[in-house]
């Protein structure tokens, strides 16, 4: 199912009503069996002590009163069990949605943004906080009951006994003063709670992932000790919520024991002086219990104060802005003609790009090389705009991609990474999803030019395979990462380290099948292999984040520094592993704290260079398109 749009003003004070409004008509149905139990219970004691009134009389048996008690009882019962099923079902639907809302939110935004917290507390807060946010809707329509409950309480009393209803507010600003209490400490100690869970479920991921790692490195003891230490402040929180559900209990305990013994003690008095009767007397003593049984209203507040806090951690996900655009779309037909203009790219104030100016024809192919950490990822990412540059711009066909609708954009761009995540059921499923679903045709033909298509025949139900049932190796996932990007072609594709895992015959006959793409689609490789970087049209050099130089292969293989990148005895490569995966990635051994200028060199894919001082030709002739 598609993700909903975001609304371009999200906000989230009037969050509890955004949701409601999702599902009025469920709400409403348990506003009013609430309000219906509530009314029905208020009832009762009336009827009650109607009945054991004209018992006490002596006439015949009041079979009429006996009835409507009975049908008063049972409407109680089955308006609470409508409720419950109700609330449990609307509760569901709106974490459902607000899940939903969420994850719409964070994948609509700029990437450096939307993953700016840890995987594990993101996961946390699209489970576990999303499910209590959701809850404050259906917790607010059903405590409708715990509040009209001890306020109808009093009226009855009132109506009963002036002096029995005085005896019962004596106690009212204590009862007020404990749920005060109450709600603020639950709130607080939820809140401190949820931050710790948060905690244990980022440093858990952070060892998912590298289980393998801290397998080899024989650290898996002081990685579980990592990963635990903070239940010793989740117990302390846990405890806290506790004790001050314990107070709560304990001060009620004794509080509404000695309320209820003084109402009843001036009902009896009251009684003794004729100003009431018995059957006044035994609605007085039912009315009283309403009155003082305050846990149904405690346990609403207490999870209208986890909501609260859960909302609350929502809120910077629920703020994300989406990416700005302007509504444009691609030009129709156009071949991809690619323009990086002065693109700066920063992390934690280190520049990871600065400067780069760079033109790629349409339909050529552009292999990026450089050492770990020299950009080569973070200038794949801004190229498709899965990054917005801090400086400078990208032109897809003369376009600026930030003020191109981001859905038509994402249908001209297709990526392949190092690492991609297998989304869909099966494997057919898997190449299939995308911008658009790819008909079984393409996605056949597709793994063919990725050459899935003969381990896929291997599997026990060939495409239909479910991936969580298919047995796949490195080399394996990336060529369907692979097939997915082809069976959804536009006019750029860019492979993010995507061939790092295949064998060389593999790679050849994926390479052919790009070449195949000449002419009628950009291609912009991160180059691992020697290979790739000798085939491909041009190179971009990459560097401390700057844009070296570009040129043919064979041309820029005449600088010693040039094979330096690609020579294992100098410990560099052309791009593997830790500068590849998601944007804003970088390499721990390849980083350069070395200062870079915004100027740079003006360097197109054609080996041209001019100089930073003046305007460029490529940008000159982009401008004039």
């Amino acid at each position: 199912m598609p993700l909903p749009h975001p609304d371009p003003s999200p906000g989230t004070a009037s969050g509890a009503r955004r949701l409601a409004r999702q599902h009025p008509a469920a709400l409403t149905w348990l506003f009013l069996c609430s309000t219906g139990g509530a009314l029905a219970a208020l009832a009762l004691p009336a009827a009650l002590g109607h009945t054991v009134d004209r018992l006490v009389s002596g006439g015949p048996v009041p079979w009429s009163g006996l009835l409507l008690c009975a049908a008063l009882t049972l409407a109680e019962t089955g308006f609470d069990a409508a409720a419950a099923v109700t609330g449990t079902t609307t509760s569901a639907r709106l974490t459902a949605h607000l899940r939903t809302r969420t994850a719409a939110r964070i994948l609509a935004a700029e990437p450096r943004r939307a993953l700016a917290l840890p995987t594990g507390d993101l996961t946390a807060r699209l489970t576990a906080r999303t499910a209590d946010a959701a809850s404050a809707p259906v917790t607010a329509a059903g405590a409708v009951a715990g509040v009209l409950l001890p306020l109808g309480a009093l009226v009855g009393l009132l109506l009963i006994d002036v002096w029995t209803a005085a005896a019962l507010l004596l106690g009212a600003p204590l009862l007020v003063l404990l749920l005060r209490t109450f709600t603020r400490g639950t709130a607080d100690a939820g809140a401190d709670y949820q931050r710790a869970q948060s905690l244990i479920a980022h440093r858990l991921t952070e060892a998912l992932d590298g289980a393998d790692t801290i397998r080899a490195a024989r650290t898996g003891a002081r990685e579980h000790r990592r990963v635990l230490e903070p239940l010793t402040a989740l117990a302390d929180h846990g405890r806290r919520t506790w004790t001050v559900y314990g107070r709560a209990v304990g001060r009620s305990g004794l509080l509404l024991p000695l309320l209820m013994l003084l109402v009843l003690a001036v009902a009896g008095l009251r009684l003794g002086a004729g100003a009431i009767g018995v059957g006044e007397l035994v609605a007085a003593s039912r009315y009283a219990s309403l009155a003082v049984g305050i846990g149904s209203l405690t346990g609403a507040l207490g999870s209208l104060a986890r909501s609260r806090a859960a909302a609350q951690s929502l809120d910077p996900l629920l703020t994300l802005a989406p990416l700005p655009h302007r509504g444009l779309g691609p030009v129709p037909d156009a071949p991809g003609h690619l323009e990086l203009r002065d693109v700066g790219v920063e992390q934690d104030g280190r520049p990871l790009l600065a400067g780069v100016r760079l033109t790629v024809p349409g339909g050529t192919s552009l292999a990026v090389v450089g050492r770990s950490g020299s950009g080569k990822s973070q200038l794949a990412a801004v190229a498709g705009r899965l990054l917005d540059p801090d400086t400078g711009s990208v032109l897809l066909d003369g376009v600026p991609l930030d003020g191109m609708e981001p859905a038509r954009l994402r249908r001209e761009v297709a990526y392949a990474f190092a690492r991609p995540a297998l989304l869909g059921t099966t494997v057919e499923d898997t190449i299939a999803h995308g911008p658009w679903t790819a008909a079984p045709d393409a996605v056949r033909e597709a793994a063919r030019a990725a050459r899935a298509d003969g381990f896929l025949a291997l599997l026990p139900y060939g495409y239909a395979t479910p991936v969580a049932d298919a047995p796949l190796s490195g080399g394996e996932r990336q060529r369907l990462g692979l097939a997915r990007a082809f069976a959804h072609p536009g006019r750029l594709l860019i492979l993010d380290d995507a061939l790092s895992s295949l064998d060389t015959v593999t790679e050849h006959h994926v390479r052919r099948a790009l070449d195949a793409r000449a002419g009628r689609c950009t291609r912009i490789i991160v180059a691992h292999r020697l290979s790739s970087a000798a085939r491909a049209d041009r190179v971009a050099w990459l560097e401390d984040g700057r844009l070296r130089a570009t040129g043919r292969h064979d041309e820029l293989w005449e600088d010693p520094d040039y094979r330096a990148v690609f020579s294992t005895d100098s410990g560099g490569t052309a791009g593997g592993g830790p500068d590849s995966g998601r944007p804003g990635d970088t390499a721990a051994d390849g980083g350069s704290g070395t200062d870079v200028t915004a100027g740079g060199t003006d360097v197109t894919a054609d080996g041209t260079d001019t100089a930073t001082s003046g305007t460029a030709p490529s940008l000159a002739a982009a401008e004039t398109r």
